[in-house]
């Protein structure tokens, strides 16, 4: 493994600087110690960073270009993630936690939205409207100008590609800010847009702390349009921010999702989409499995399948898990760690029961037990609360409409499940659950080419799939009074 350079800095029209906040340091979740330094923005960065952008978006560099050369820019950004996946998957390990097989995958995730989005560049296409002889009329798209993007830390480098390839490929500029917890892997974006021969000032990054960086960025009277990932409240507060600039948004903002596992599903092959569902990454997966609402036949089969696979799972160094298997990495800190197990423990005073994990591992690092929890009823905090750790609550139902009273007994409504051989079942519930993706017979069946977002407190605003593409475009109509 290479060695891990002890200072990093932001990226800002084209050069790298040092920040005017200081400097964080970022902690390697699998021991507990510094990994290294990094630079941290104030307002005046932020607004560098924008004024770079906006010259870009202003001069025509990147958004007059012919659709299929800016979309060939857009791929070879891809292209160069996994000609380097050797050298970035070991630092996003480090900082994030994850084992070195996760962040491989993330990484060629990253790189697949730089060719989904790159391809379809050339087709963003307007339509005529037909008016009558006396007239020509038709509708195009152009880009918003300077798009702002907010990055998550459970997934920094797939969650900035998903919104910088899109914005890209659209002819949009872009200032990312990183999370001050895993900043170092947005790195290699800047090293890509070089490579691609992408305008300078097209992308910026810099890290920086939410209520300094962030809330510059989320006001900046020059940002044309932001997208976030991340906490309710911070959300609210950006789109807040937004609102006074009159910008549009787009903000997943979590959920509490849940799987509905009926009397006829099979619980053998279940026992996969709980493994992927909710300890994947630790549990730290805006969309993942928190929640199994099982048909009360089944919940004792279910609990000791799902339990004995939780127990079975090796916990502990990322970087010491480069292979595919049954492991799982740290929390991405301590303190996230801490609020989890406080979280369980108020559930097991309320009345649930650990039937696996529960409680913090005695190593250094940030590491808490795969953890299923049983007895857990509705009411409980933890049935309705975002925990973003391997931590499941299973609760039971009777019939269909009890299943998705519980589903939909919470304020999100990211994505949910249903587990079922029944296809009329499945379609009804389908058609019921409240989320903005549902999954059936395989927790995240889907794919980059999928929209995704959510209803209620988990945002708005779709990101994947095509229709992710509207989000960074606004429509110009054009009519055309034809002398006779």
């Amino acid at each position: 493994m290479q060695e891990v350079k002890s200072y990093w800095q932001n990226y800002i029209d084209g050069n790298w600087v040092d920040g005017g906040g200081g400097q964080i340091d970022v902690v390697n979740p699998g021991t507990g110690g510094k990994l290294a330094a990094q630079a941290l923005a104030d307002e005046r960065d932020v607004d560098q960073a924008v004024m770079a952008a906006r010259r870009v978006h202003l001069s025509g560099e990147l958004s007059d270009l012919r659709p299929v050369e800016r979309g060939r820019m857009v791929q070879a950004m891809g292209r160069y993630l996994l000609e380097h996946i050797d050298e970035i998957a070991p630092i996003l390990t480090l900082e994030q936690g994850k084992p070195l097989w996760e962040a491989r995958v993330e990484i060629e995730g990253a790189a697949r939205y730089f060719e989904y989005y790159g391809n379809q560049a050339e087709t963003v296409e307007g339509r005529s409207i037909p008016l009558g002889a006396d007239y020509f009329d038709f509708t195009t798209y152009e880009p918003y100008g300077v798009s702002a993007q907010i990055i998550p830390w459970n997934y920094p480098v797939e969650m900035t590609a998903r919104s910088l390839s899109a914005a890209l490929a659209t002819g949009n500029s872009v200032v990312i800010k990183t999370p001050e917890l895993t900043p170092l892997s947005n790195a290699w974006f800047a090293h890509a847009a070089e490579a691609a021969g992408l305008p300078r000032g097209a992308v910026n990054i810099l890290s920086g702390l939410g209520h300094e960086a962030g809330a510059a960025l989320s006001a900046h009277p020059h940002v044309n349009q932001i997208v976030f990932t991340g906490s309710v409240p911070t959300g609210i507060a950006i789109a807040s921010a937004a609102a006074r600039n009159v910008v549009p948004c787009v903000l997943e903002l979590g959920g509490k999702s849940a799987a509905i596992v009926h009397d006829d599903a099979d619980l053998e092959v279940f026992e996969n989409d709980v493994r992927w569902g909710i300890f994947f990454n630790a549990g730290q997966v805006c969309s993942a499995m928190s929640r199994v609402i099982v048909h009360e036949s089944r919940h004792d089969e279910l609990v000791e399948r799902i339990s004995t696979m939780a127990r079975g799972l090796s916990v502990g160094p990322g970087i010491e898990r480069p292979d595919f298997g049954a492991n799982m990495g740290p929390m991405v800190s301590e303190a996230q760690r801490d609020r989890a197990v406080a979280m369980v423990s108020d559930a097991v005073s309320a009345g649930a029961k650990a039937a696996a994990g529960g409680r913090k591992m005695n190593i250094p690092g940030a590491y808490l037990e795969p953890t299923i929890l049983t007895g857990v009823s509705p009411d409980m905090a933890i049935a309705s609360e975002e925990a973003f750790a391997p931590v499941l609550s299973v609760l039971t139902f009777r019939d269909d409409a009890q299943a998705i009273e519980i589903a939909n007994g919470t304020p999100y409504g990211l994505v949910g499940g249903v587990f079922t051989r029944d296809i009329d079942r499945a379609t009804q519930a389908a058609r019921q659950i409240r989320a903005g993706q549902v999954f059936v017979n395989e927790w995240y069946a889907g794919g980059v080419e999928t929209p995704f977002g959510g209803y209620g407190k988990s945002g708005y605003g779709r990101e994947k799939g095509r229709e992710a593409l509207w989000n960074y475009v606004q429509t110009k109509n054009v009519a055309i009074r034809l002398r006779r």
